[in-house]
């Protein structure tokens, strides 16, 4: 009883320190969401401070705040998308659409296989002989669609 009594006392420095609590979690358990929770317990601290509140009336401030605060960020970050100077960084056959290999294997049953770098990745398309010069039009998920040229 002496401790919430204590925390009623000191509801603004309580708030901050809270706050300031979750800022250091964010920085053990990574995601955003306890950053935003940080920022709202401060800014709530901050409110009481200059405009002393009921507790439960605190606890919306801080609820509400947080919950803003993570939807604007939420969406904030789903629209900017990822920026990288490298896009098919993680998606290698993606990478050989439009290039031209020569087949040093036939396409049999519109399946076949082609060495490209340092891999052998399956192939489809229709039924060539080897020697043939073929254009690589798309990738479907490990298996590179080809076509001759």
């Amino acid at each position: 009883m002496q401790i919430i009594a204590y925390l009623g006392q000191n509801a603004p420095w309580s708030w901050m320190i809270a706050g300031l609590v979750l800022l250091a979690l964010e920085l053990v358990v990574p995601g955003g969401y306890l950053l935003w929770m940080g920022i709202a317990g401060i800014l709530t601290g901050l409110l009481v401070m200059f405009q002393p509140l009921d507790w439960p009336l605190q606890w919306l401030v801080f609820g509400v705040l947080s919950l803003v605060s993570i939807l604007i960020w939420v969406r904030v970050s789903r629209r900017r998308g990822s920026q990288t100077d490298r896009p098919l960084l993680n998606h290698r056959a993606e990478q050989f659409i439009g290039q031209e290999a020569v087949l040093d294997r036939p396409i049999e049953g519109g399946f076949g296989r082609l060495a490209l770098g340092d891999s052998i990745w399956r192939i489809a398309g229709p039924d060539l002989p080897v020697g043939q010069r073929v254009r690589i039009v798309s990738a479907e998920g490990p298996v590179l669609r080809v076509e001759a040229v």
